[in-house]
């Protein structure tokens, strides 16, 4: 079977087009078909059929269109019900969608290899199966949600296939088609500055600045922002007069460096990476607004950084990084960020002097300009509350963005949740030999067991334990094991250099109230096993209800495991042995003075765009 999405929705086989009749029976197949092999839900395949005024009868209507699929598709393809809606799977199938994806992959990785030939082939060969307008015959409900994407695509890899023909010499024979591309998509900088390397090179220096010039109107009045660094970069060499193409213009790329000791997450590293890809027709129900949270030092950064390593192929726009605190822990205030950003994006002229560092509501309509439209990857690390995360948000939902947080987070309701919790043994275990190196450890089988338990599955404190052992060759595994044995110094152990474990857990508590802190001390009394509120009420003196309050507040801060509940319903809670051990001694050692969590910025954002609409996790 031979399924076709760009241009109207159709399916044949051996040249024989299926009869299929009418916009609904079109949109529930595209939909099944963008899905790629997940289960659309009733109410998706609902709100793209009928949007938000269904009809009584929609269960039967969506059965009635999927009968007729199965009867004209055959059984070469199977469209089976799967609680909570339908999965297609097209078996050997051909799907132009995913052909035009990889001719365009293909393209840009003969592109950046700078093989000019092949890679206009393949991006030519990728855009040749366009027939026209996308899913020109679906409802306009889906056609809101998914055309968008698909469009922005084949713009991207027509631009790619014209930078290819540039570096060919052949800016003579892609003048014209520039000049009409410029004309319908004259905000695409790209495009632009492609138009004025044309002209320039074909010997029309007054028509390129001529094109520079009108761009830069029409940026300032439609959407309020300077030319970018490609434009100008175009501007300068038309000025100068320079025969060579200008250098390509690097993608901003502000990851922090792969974490080498990576171990134990793969499931959550494999769905974090499916989940981040962009994709034409990608499920939009399934969002790209990423959440991490878990307690300190349980490897949320670590996991965060690399799945976004993972996934730089599919973000050639650049990757960005921002750090929501700073060294000491506090929240960054978000104009401080944004100004970080921007410069990243290529603005120029902003600093803290700059007449608009503090305007928050100035900085945030910049950035959203800035970013829409790009294929961009960004990692928010360390969110500290609400008020600072709501305007780092980019406008465009095509943007992917992994938030890590230890706290819950409103503006996060709906993302797909990562949840992490301790590494088991093995994968602890496989932590401290990467840390310290496989020899020693090996070495000492009884001892790295020892060290693996007392770090009681905490990759922080079983990445300074391996890099204590490396750093000192002439300790043994015994020696550390034998130290981390009294649990009244492991903490103080557990720390070198800037890594410090008792400081990592400590820092979360700046949020409690005093007199909240001031009760934990009686938590370790309750032992190691699950404990209900009501027996924290009796060792605080306070009694369930004002417990509970204390003992919610330490679960929202990821400082307290809500581990089941009771047969009769109510809530058990459970201590790390990390965090029994820091509750078990004087807090101050541990806490510091810096702001609380989730302190308000400088001023009132604007509202953010929100995050998905499924939460998994």
């Amino acid at each position: 079977m031979e399924f076709r999405l760009l241009g109207p929705v159709e399916a044949s086989r051996g040249g024989t087009v299926a009869a299929l009749s009418g916009s609904k029976i079109h949109t529930v197949l595209a939909a099944l078909l963008l899905a790629r092999g997940r289960v659309v839900s009733d109410a998706r395949l609902s709100h793209l059929l009928w949007g938000w005024s269904p009809p009584a009868t929609l269960n039967s209507q969506i059965y009635t269109y999927v009968s007729r699929l199965r009867k004209q598709l055959g059984p070469d393809v199977e469209i089976a019900r799967q609680q909570p809606g339908y999965v297609l799977r097209p078996g050997n199938s051909s799907i132009d969608f995913l052909e035009f994806e990889r001719l365009d992959r293909l393209g840009r990785e003969a592109l950046r290899q700078r093989d000019y030939e092949t890679a206009g082939n393949f991006l030519r060969d990728a855009l040749e199966l366009w027939r026209g307008p996308a899913l020109a015959n679906v409802t306009e409900f889906l056609s809101e949600v998914e055309i968008p994407q698909l469009d922005d695509a084949r713009a991207a890899t027509l631009e790619n296939r014209i930078e290819a023909d540039l570096a060919l010499g052949r800016h003579q024979e892609i003048t014209a088609e520039l000049t009409g591309l410029v004309t319908r998509h004259p905000t695409r900088e790209k495009l632009r500055s492609q138009l004025m390397l044309a002209l320039h090179r074909s010997g029309r220096q007054s028509d390129a600045l001529h094109a520079y010039h009108h761009g830069r109107r029409i940026l300032a009045d439609e959407l309020g922002v300077d030319p970018g660094a490609e434009l100008e970069a175009a501007y300068h060499i038309v000025l100068r007069g320079e025969r060579t193409p200008p250098p390509a213009t690097a993608a901003p790329a502000t990851l922090p460096a792969d974490t080498v000791a990576f171990t134990g997450r793969e499931d959550q590293l494999a769905s974090l990476c499916e989940l981040v890809r962009p994709a034409p027709g990608r499920d939009a129900w399934r969002p790209r607004r990423l959440l991490i949270t878990g307690m300190p030092g349980i490897g949320k950064t670590a996991l965060a950084v690399r799945a976004a390593h993972a996934s730089t192929e599919h973000f050639p726009d650049g990757q960005l990084y921002a750090d929501l605190r700073g060294p000491d822990g506090t929240p960054k205030d978000p104009c401080d960020v944004l100004l970080r950003l921007l410069r990243a994006l290529g603005e120029t002229g902003l600093d803290r002097e700059s007449h608009i560092a503090d305007d928050l509501d100035e900085l945030v309509r910049r950035y959203r300009t800035r970013t829409a439209g790009k294929r961009l990857l960004l990692v928010l690390d360390n969110a500290s509350g609400d008020l600072q995360l709501g305007p780092l948000l980019p406008g465009s939902p095509d943007i992917a963005v992994i938030v890590t947080a230890r706290t819950p987070l409103t503006e996060t309701v709906g993302a797909h949740t990562t949840v992490l919790g301790p590494l088991d043994d093995a994968a602890a275990h496989e932590l401290l030999r990467t840390a310290a190196g496989p020899g020693r450890i090996d070495a000492a089988p009884q001892a790295a067991r020892e060290i693996v338990a007392h770090c009681a599955g905490l990759p922080l404190a079983l990445r300074i334990a391996g890099a204590r052992l490396a750093a000192r060759p002439h300790w043994s595994p015994d020696r550390l094991a034998q130290r981390l044995a009294d649990p009244r110094t492991r903490l103080l152990e557990l720390r070198l250099g800037d890594l410090d474990v008792q400081r990592s857990l400590g820092r979360p508590l700046e949020g409690l109230d005093r007199p909240s802190r001031a009760l934990l001390g009686r938590l370790p009394l309750l032992g190691r096993e699950p404990f209900h509120a009501a027996a924290a009420g009796v060792a605080f003196g306070t009694g369930e209800a004002a417990a509970e309050e204390v003992l919610e507040q330490l679960v929202d801060l990821s400082m307290l495991d809500l581990c089941g509940i009771d047969r009769r319903g109510l809530p058990l809670y459970q201590l790390h042995p990390l965090v029994r051990l820091l509750f078990q001694g004087p807090l101050e050692d541990a806490v510091g003075s810096g702001s609380l969590p989730g302190s308000a910025p400088r001023s009132t954002p604007l509202p953010a765009p929100g995050f998905g609409l499924v939460k998994a996790g």
